[in-house]
């Protein structure tokens, strides 16, 4: 097949309606039913970790800071790797990529046990591990988001995260059921020894999925190209952005409930190491319960209606567990936050994925993590350090109040456009012209220019569509786009585009979406010439 050329195809047929799909649908596919399962054991070892983690900080200190960073340190490194590690799975074959993410976490697990049967545990020691530790969920996320995709059809897609959410909650019931169990029993280093030996069965399960990677006939992309292209394409798409901001404020608010939950757990009347796994399971449950109703709540109400309303539940929880008496009180609160936190978590991934092409799902939903990670580790610092110079009930109103009022102006404010979602399938029917087969002889930077014949009366409604197709063609990687007005031909406009290589030109175009054949159809609609719009290519002499 010819380089595909986003100025010379027609438009794809759009898919018809969907019917609607049960919750459970996508499980009846082998493929997703096993990762599936998969995934749900990588997360009950990640409760695991975290729970043996968090009440061991709280035998070796008593200062909620200590307390607090654990869980920053668990997601701190998700923000500060999440960028290459999704450039990564959407470069390499992601099976192996997942494989070698479960037998990082191993390692880091049997390190931990180390260290505590030695007897060398500290606060500082503590934290590094669990950085270690979260440096793991860092390589493992992203990926794991890129491959769900591709074992469900589109309109399974929504079940299939909503499974998804359940696997990460009943993990939150399961894991720390199993870490509470085994520390009061056992003690913390047998909840990081069965932590290790779960990472590493999970990782030979996954060696024995089939599943071909096609490596791209343009060759690997550089990583740091990668990065670039996958910044530029959130940067570039008004969904995303959206749905970035309203992450990070969901989750620097209601992280504020889990990062202070042990000294809370500690606090309540007959409270323990039990009544702490007892409000993570209880927070499980309820989003548990959520799930099942969620494609009813998605047909009665739109994003932004879940996620604003999911937003004064979660904050409603968080004040009822600042002043909670006793279990009796925290647990049906604990309950409501953990459906509040799947409906508002759930909706925004949702779109998240819907907004991304498969080329750059990785990357977009390893920034969509790190919005996550960055918010909770800096919300678990921030309300740690609020509870310290106040008290641990202030910090907990302060966050369910201002948690409110920032997601309400956020959806008031940061708009994704006309909010329809935009049709990401490969555009790859119908291609009649493209570059040409041999590339240059120079190396160098590639300028192309587009001809544009345009009726003065319309030229108003032509920039408001080239200003949109400015936004399609750095998403696609081009490093410049300018349009030209020709002051002596008004009727003639040059649309000038940037490339960084001539490869990187080709591969621009196999990122072409049916979405941006929509655009293009509108663009030519301007267009008054006899023929199409005349392109001429150049390379920039060094």
């Amino acid at each position: 097949m010819p380089p595909i050329s986003p100025e010379e195809t027609p438009l794809p047929p759009r898919p018809s309606q969907p019917a609607r799909i049960g919750p459970l649908e996508p499980l009846r596919l082998p493929v997703f039913r096993m990762l599936w399962s998969t995934w749900l054991i990588a997360n009950i070892c990640m409760w695991m970790n975290d729970v043996a983690a968090a009440w061991m900080m709280t035998s070796l200190t008593t200062s909620p800071m200590w307390v607090a960073l654990v869980q920053s340190a668990s997601t701190l490194p998700v923000f500060l790797l999440g960028l290459p590690s999704g450039a990564l799975a959407d470069i390499l074959d992601r099976r192996r990529w997942l494989v070698a993410t479960q037998f990082w976490l191993a390692g880091a697990a049997i390190v931990l046990c180390a260290a505590v049967v030695l007897d060398l545990m500290t606060a500082p020691l503590l934290l590094g591990l669990t950085f270690a530790n979260g440096i793991g969920l860092a390589m493992r996320w992203p990926v794991f988001s890129a491959i769900v995709p591709e074992l469900v059809p589109r309109t399974h897609l929504p079940a299939a995260l909503g499974l998804n959410g359940i696997a990460m909650n009943a993990s939150r019931i399961i894991g720390p059921l199993l870490a509470g169990t085994l520390i009061a029993s056992a003690g913390t280093v047998w909840v990081f020894g069965l932590n290790a030996v779960m990472c590493v069965a999970s990782g030979f399960v996954v060696l024995h999925w089939r599943r071909e990677h096609t490596p791209s006939p343009l060759g690997r992309e550089k990583l740091v190209s990668a990065i670039r292209v996958g910044v530029q394409f959130v940067r570039q798409s008004r969904r995303m952005r959206a749905v970035l901001t309203r992450v990070a404020i969901s989750f620097l608010h209601s992280t504020a409930l889990l990062a202070l939950l042990p000294l809370l757990a500690r606090n309540l009347h007959g409270g323990g190491a039990g009544t702490f796994t007892l409000l993570l399971a209880a927070m499980g449950a309820g989003a548990i319960v959520a799930v099942l109703f969620l494609p009813r709540l998605r047909q009665a109400m739109a994003r932004d209606q879940l996620v604003l309303r999911g937003t004064v539940l979660q904050s409603g929880a968080t004040a009822v567990m600042a002043v909670a008496p006793n279990a009796w009180v925290a647990v049906p609160a604990m309950f409501l936050s953990g459906m509040a936190w799947i409906t508002v978590a759930n909706s925004l991934s949702v779109s998240a994925q819907l907004a991304l092409p498969d080329w750059v799902r990785a990357r977009g939903m390893s920034m969509y993590q790190m919005g996550i990670m960055g918010a909770s580790a800096f919300g678990a610092a921030l309300w740690g350090q609020v509870a310290e110079l106040t008290s641990l009930y202030a910090s907990l109103g302060v966050a369910a109040v201002s948690g409110v009022v920032c997601m309400w102006a956020a959806v008031r404010y940061v708009t994704d456009g006309t909010g329809e979602e935009d049709d990401t399938r490969p555009a790859t029917q119908g291609w009649t012209k493209g570059p040409p087969d041999s590339p240059p002889d120079e190396e160098g930077r590639v300028i192309i220019t587009v001809e544009y014949l345009i009726d003065p009366a319309r030229a108003a409604a032509f920039r408001l569509v080239m200003h949109e197709t400015r936004r399609a063609r750095l998403s696609q990687g081009a490093i410049a786009w300018e349009l030209l007005h020709d002051i002596a031909e008004p009727n003639r406009y040059v649309e000038q585009i940037t490339d960084e290589s001539w490869t990187e030109h080709l591969r621009r175009f196999h990122r072409a979406t049916a979405a941006d054949m929509a655009l293009r159809e509108r663009r030519l609609a301007f267009h008054k010439g006899e023929s199409l719009p005349v392109i001429t290519r150049y390379i920039v002499h060094r």
